[in-house]
C-alpha cells in the first residue's frame, strides 16, 4: 500500500512539473512573437507552482514602483507617524535628485489632471495614494514620495525580501533620468512584494487588506484582467512608458484561489502588439490554474 502510494504521489509529481513545463514554453512561444525583452514571474499561492522566466532582469519600474510607495505610506501610518486621514498641501514643485534643482510636472504628460487644480490646497494622504494607485496620478506620487522619503521605500522593500526594487526618485525628473537615476525593478521583486499583499504580511493583515482593496479599484485594464472573465478579481498596478509596459498584482478567482503575476517588458517596438501578447499570456496563465483545478477535482 505504501509503495502504491508513493507511486502515486511521484506520477503526480512528474505530471504537475510536465504541464508547468508545457506552460512555460507556451509562455516562451507567444512573448518570441513580439521585439523587445520581457519577463514573467508566476506563483499560484495554492499550489506553489511557479513559472520564472528573466526573472531578475532589471526593468525601469515606470508606474510599479507606486506600489512599494503605497507599502511604505501604510507601513509609517501603522508605526504612527501621521494617520491615513490627514491632510497635506497639494504642490507642484519638486527637488531633483540630480542636482536640487526644482522641476514641476505638465498636466498633459500625466494621466490625472484633476489635481492640478487643487496645488495649494489640501488632500488626504490616503486620498492622494487612492489617485497614485488606481488612475496612477503622477502628481499625487511625488507629492506623496516628498512625504515619506524613498530611500526608505527602497529599505522597506528590502526588509519584505525584495533585494532589487529601487526607489529612488519620483516621476519625470529630467535631470536624473539623463543621469540613468532611475526607479529600477524585477519581476521576481515585484512577485514578492505583491505575494505579501496576498499574505498579510505586507504591514499587517489589516493593511494589507485595505491596501488590495485600493489595488482592486485599477483603471488601466488591458493586460492581466484583459481576457479574464468578469467575475474573476485582479488587484493590481500597471506601468507605461515608451518601449515598456507592465502589469503585476495578485489575482483572485470566485473559489478563493489566488495567484500573483508580473509582466514586464522593455525595447518593444509594438506597444499594442506587445499589450496584446502580455494580456495573452495571463490568459493562458488562468486557464493553467483553472485547469488544474479541474484535474485535482
Amino acid at each position: 500500500m505504501y509503495r502504491f502510494t508513493l507511486l502515486v504521489v511521484c506520477t503526480l509529481l512528474v505530471s504537475c512539473k510536465s504541464e508547468i513545463k508545457q506552460l512555460e514554453e507556451k509562455i516562451r512561444e507567444q512573448l518570441k512573437t513580439q521585439e523587445g525583452t520581457f519577463a514573467v514571474a508566476f506563483k499560484d499561492l495554492s499550489t506553489g507552482q511557479m513559472v520564472l522566466i528573466n526573472e531578475h532582469e532589471s526593468f525601469h519600474a515606470a508606474s510599479t514602483m507606486k506600489t512599494p510607495v503605497m507599502i511604505e505610506v501604510f507601513k509609517q501610518a501603522a508605526e504612527g507617524r501621521w494617520k491615513l486621514s490627514d491632510s497635506v498641501e497639494v504642490i507642484n514643485e519638486f527637488k531633483s535628485i540630480a542636482d536640487g534643482s526644482l522641476y514641476s510636472l505638465s498636466p498633459e504628460d500625466d494621466s490625472e489632471q484633476n489635481l492640478y487644480t487643487l496645488v495649494g490646497k489640501k488632500r488626504t494622504v490616503y486620498d492622494l495614494v487612492y489617485d497614485m494607485i488606481i488612475v496612477s496620478s503622477n502628481l499625487a506620487t511625488n507629492i506623496v514620495i516628498e512625504y515619506v522619503d524613498g530611500k526608505k521605500v527602497t529599505q522597506t522593500m528590502r526588509d519584505l525580501g525584495a533585494p532589487d526594487i529601487q526607489v529612488l526618485r519620483g516621476v519625470e525628473d529630467i535631470k536624473a533620468y539623463e543621469k540613468g537615476m532611475n526607479n529600477t525593478t524585477t519581476a521576481y521583486d515585484l512577485m514578492i512584494i505583491f505575494e505579501k499583499l496576498a499574505t498579510g504580511q505586507a504591514v499587517s493583515p489589516e493593511a494589507s487588506d485595505q491596501m488590495i482593496t485600493i489595488l482592486l479599484d485599477q483603471k488601466f485594464n488591458d493586460i492581466i484582467p484583459a481576457h479574464l472573465p468578469a467575475e474573476v478579481k485582479v488587484a493590481h498596478k500597471t506601468g507605461f512608458i515608451t518601449g515598456v509596459h507592465h502589469d503585476s498584482g495578485i489575482v483572485m478567482l470566485p473559489d478563493g484561489r489566488k495567484y500573483v503575476l508580473v509582466l514586464l517588458s522593455k525595447n518593444m517596438t509594438d506597444m499594442e502588439a506587445g499589450t496584446q501578447s502580455l494580456a495573452r499570456v495571463s490568459e493562458m496563465i488562468y486557464q493553467f490554474v483553472m485547469k488544474n483545478k479541474s484535474s485535482s477535482d
